[in-house]
């Protein structure tokens, strides 16, 4: 990467921590940058219905954006209806946490669920959640997950 081509600094999460980086960058300069171990690897978190982006531990050219969000795997613990749950994930889905509550389906002629959350990060600290939709997840973060008949 030639020093003309790397420009202005951007702030950058990695691990839901804040970095300061070149908006021309390597992978190798991320890695090393947040001081992520051999064992783990880099995931660039993507929107909407993709997997999200490894991040490749070499001198690959990355164009990074202010605000892009980085993990590396890392676990954190959240509760769901009480019982402690470990995730790498940075965002979980109304359906996830669905099947996470109730890894056997309650039956019924017209079940409905019901998501709630408290502990959240500062973006979403609490709230409802709907199908369809996703909750950034930090560590601690609880969930209540209910269903009921609505027959």
């Amino acid at each position: 990467m030639s020093a003309n081509v790397a420009g202005h600094l951007v702030r950058i999460h990695i691990d839901r921590e804040d970095f300061e980086s070149p908006d021309l960058t390597t992978g190798k300069a991320l890695y090393a940058l947040a001081r992520i171990p051999n064992h783990r690897e880099l995931f660039r978190e993507v929107r909407g219905n993709h997997e999200d982006e490894p991040v490749p531990r070499d001198d690959t050219v990355i164009d990074l954006k202010k605000d892009d969000h980085f993990y590396s795997q890392k676990a954190v613990t959240i509760g769901v209806n009480g019982e402690l749950y470990e995730t790498t994930e940075t965002r979980l889905s109304f359906e996830e946490l669905v099947k996470i509550a109730y890894p056997v389906p309650p039956t019924g002629t017209c079940i409905e669920f019901t998501v709630t959350y408290r502990d959240g990060p500062p973006a979403n600290p609490k709230g409802t959640l709907t199908a369809g939709h996703s909750v950034k997840i930090k560590n601690g973060m609880k969930f209540d997950v209910t269903a009921t008949d609505r027959s």
